[in-house]
């Protein structure tokens, strides 16, 4: 799948960050983000190579600006690192990981982004927060960009103006293009500079005359109905239209969430007769 999106000519490849695959049948298979995120390094060579999102409550801080370090190595600089806060409350109580309140989770995520940042730039980092302490901790070696791109994942009010304030860009999923540029404006607002702060949104791609339900039931589960605001389907013309209001909202990048059963030709014909539409330099 990696290959052909790469061969395709897409920009970007992200992993997720789960332990189950979560909203479907828990029992299916789920490799770690972590492991997935070197490989996919290693075996491409042109797309930037991401995560949306590392979830702040499975590692420490420390232990993932390393490997973040290690992955921006192993692909010549094309790391995009993703955080967020969590929420999939199963996988934390499945695994003996505390599942705090929507504010302490975002606490310990602020302090999160911050200690990875330093580690990214810092020759030795002395933290003493709420939930991590540093004494002069060092990672090397240092990236090979100079300081990696961190985007954090949020969608309430709280979180939305943090995401502006700690991140470098912000990430979303699932929604309609009016609701996106509602939070987009109260991400920015909050940002330093929002002249160089990215933002995405990740979209399912519904092949023209596939059942829609039927598609997103077999890859969301449940969630299926929480997500219909955030679908393309329909001719090349129609999804052009489609992320073309996403683009008017202000969105830098557009996300295909491709989920098993994975649909490579329908990816493959979205890059042949849409990706040339909006074909330009990408903001990287």
């Amino acid at each position: 799948m990696w290959k052909a999106v790469e061969k395709a000519g897409f920009d970007w490849i992200s992993v997720w960050d789960h332990l189950y695959p979560s909203q479907i049948d828990e029992s299916k298979d789920c490799f770690e983000a972590l492991s997935c995120h070197a490989a996919l390094a290693a075996v491409t060579s042109a797309v930037r190579v991401g995560c949306l999102v590392y979830s702040a409550g499975y590692r420490h801080p420390g232990m993932l600006a390393n490997a973040a370090v290690t992955i921006d190595h192993l692909s010549g600089g094309r790391l995009e690192l993703g955080i967020g806060a969590g929420w999939h409350q199963h996988e934390y109580f499945a695994y003996g990981l505390p599942f705090e309140e929507p504010a302490t989770r975002l606490r310990r995520l602020k302090e999160y982004v911050n200690v990875v940042r330093a580690l990214f730039v810092e020759p030795t980092v002395d933290f003493d927060g709420e939930f991590f302490t540093l004494t002069g901790a060092m990672c090397n070696p240092k990236p090979l960009q100079a300081s990696p791109r961190i985007w954090v994942g949020a969608s309430g009010p709280k979180a939305l103006a943090q995401a502006g304030q700690i991140g470098d860009g912000w990430n979303i999923a699932f929604v309609s293009p009016d609701e996106f540029a509602t939070k987009r404006s109260a991400v920015l607002s909050a940002a330093p500079h929002p002249d160089r702060f990215q933002t995405s949104v990740n979209l399912a791609l519904i092949p023209a005359g596939e059942d829609r339900l039927a598609h997103l039931r077999e890859r969301f589960g449940p969630a299926a109905d929480m997500i219909s605001a955030g679908v393309l389907t329909g001719s090349a013309d129609a999804v052009t239209d489609a992320i073309g209001r996403y683009l008017d909202a202000g969105a830098d990048w557009i996300v295909l969430a491709a989920r098993a059963p994975f649909d490579v030709e329908s990816i493959q014909t979205f890059a042949a007769e849409v990706i040339p539409r909006f074909r330009r330099a990408s903001p990287r």
